[in-house]
C-alpha cells in the first residue's frame, strides 16, 4: 500500500500516545517479554513512522520489559533454492562466490518490515548470530534471549524461540496474520514427523569465509493460518485494534503447545524442501 493510500485510509494520524493507549487496551503489560511481528502500513499513518511504534512498545513495557523482534536474512542461503523470487541459474556461481557472510552488526533484515529493521539498529539492541533467522532484543533479558543461537535446528530449543518459551513470553501480531507467527515453528521441532532440510549459508570460521551446511526441519509455514484460525477460537487470544491494525496478543508457550498438538494430529507430508527465504520472513510487511 502506498503512503498516499495509507493517509487516505487513516481517519486520525496515529501518535506515540495513541499507540500506547491502544497497546495497553490490548493487554500488553509493563515488565513483560514480548515477541512482536508487525506491519507499519496496517497501523494507519503514524507520526514519526517506525521509530514511533518502537518507542510506544518500549513505553508500555517499561524498563523491566524486554522487546524482541525477528531480524531474518533469508538471502544468505543457497541461491538454487530461491523461489521468492528465483534468480537465473547463470547467476548462482557468482552469488555463491560473492555473497557476504553474516555480520550481526551490519547485515540487514529482509522481509521483516520497517519496524523490525529499524529496531535492529536501535540503541542497546542485541542480535543473535544465526545467519538466516536471527532475532533482536532489548531489555533486561536481551542477552539471555539472543545468546548461543544454534546454527543447526535454527528455530528449535537452542534458539531465541526456545528461550522465549521458557521465559513465558507473549507474542504480539501487530497487523499481520498467523503466516508471520514464528513461534509456531518451535512446535515443528517438537513433533517426530516433521520433514528434514539441509540449509547452506556463508559464514566466517577460523577467519575464512566459507559455505556451511546445517541440518534443520523443512518449515511448513503454509499450515500456520489454519492453526491460527483454530487457536483464535480457543479464547486464549486477545484481539483489538492498534491504530487501524487488527492485532493479537497471546502466550507464546500456550500457542506453541497448541500448535504441537495440532501437528501431532495432522502429520505433515513430504514435499520439496523450503528454505529460510520462503519461511514466514516474507509475510511481514512494510
Amino acid at each position: 500500500m502506498s503512503e498516499r493510500n495509507v493517509i487516505d485510509a487513516t481517519p486520525v494520524a496515529r501518535t506515540r500516545a495513541s499507540l500506547v493507549a491502544d497497546l495497553q487496551r490490548l493487554g500488553v503489560e509493563p515488565g513483560s517479554t514480548l515477541l512482536v511481528h508487525s506491519s507499519l502500513g496496517s497501523l494507519g499513518w503514524v507520526v514519526g513512522g517506525a521509530g514511533t511504534v518502537i518507542q510506544a512498545l518500549l513505553d508500555v513495557l517499561g524498563p523491566e520489559g524486554t522487546l524482541v523482534m525477528p531480524a531474518h536474512s533469508g538471502s544468505l542461503s543457497e541461491p538454487s533454492e530461491w523461489e521468492n523470487p528465483p534468480v537465473p541459474e547463470a547467476w548462482w556461481p557468482l552469488i555463491r562466490a560473492e555473497m557476504p557472510p553474516f555480520d550481526p552488526r551490519t547485515t540487514p533484515s529482509q522481509g521483516m518490515g520497517v519496524i523490525a529493521e529499524q529496531f535492529r539498529t536501535w540503541p542497546d539492541v542485541l542480535r543473535s548470530d544465526h545467519p538466516c533467522v536471527s532475532f533482536c532484543a532489548r531489555g533486561p533479558l536481551a542477552a539471555e534471549i539472543t545468546a548461543d543461537h544454534s546454527l543447526e535446528y535454527s528455530l528449535g530449543e537452542r534458539s531465541p524461540l526456545g528461550r522465549l518459551y521458557e521465559l513465558q513470553a507473549q507474542t504480539l501480531l501487530l497487523g499481520v496474520d498467523y503466516s508471520a507467527n514464528t513461534c509456531f515453528h518451535l512446535a515443528e521441532y517438537r513433533v517426530k514427523h516433521t520433514p528434514s532440510y539441509t540449509g547452506h549459508t556463508p559464514i566466517v570460521a577460523d577467519g575464512q569465509r566459507r559455505w556451511t551446511a546445517f541440518a534443520d526441519v523443512d518449515f511448513q509455514s503454509e499450515r500456520f493460518p489454519a492453526i491460527g484460525e483454530l487457536w483464535d477460537r480457543t479464547g486464549a487470544v486477545r484481539l483489538n485494534w492498534v491504530g487501524s491494525a487488527a492485532s493479537r496478543l497471546f502466550s507464546l508457550a500456550e500457542a506453541v503447545d497448541f500448535a504441537q498438538q495440532w501437528l501431532d494430529q495432522n502429520p505433515l507430508g513430504s514435499h520439496s524442501p523450503s528454505n529460510p527465504k520462503e519461511s514466514d520472513a516474507n509475510n511481514e510487511r512494510s
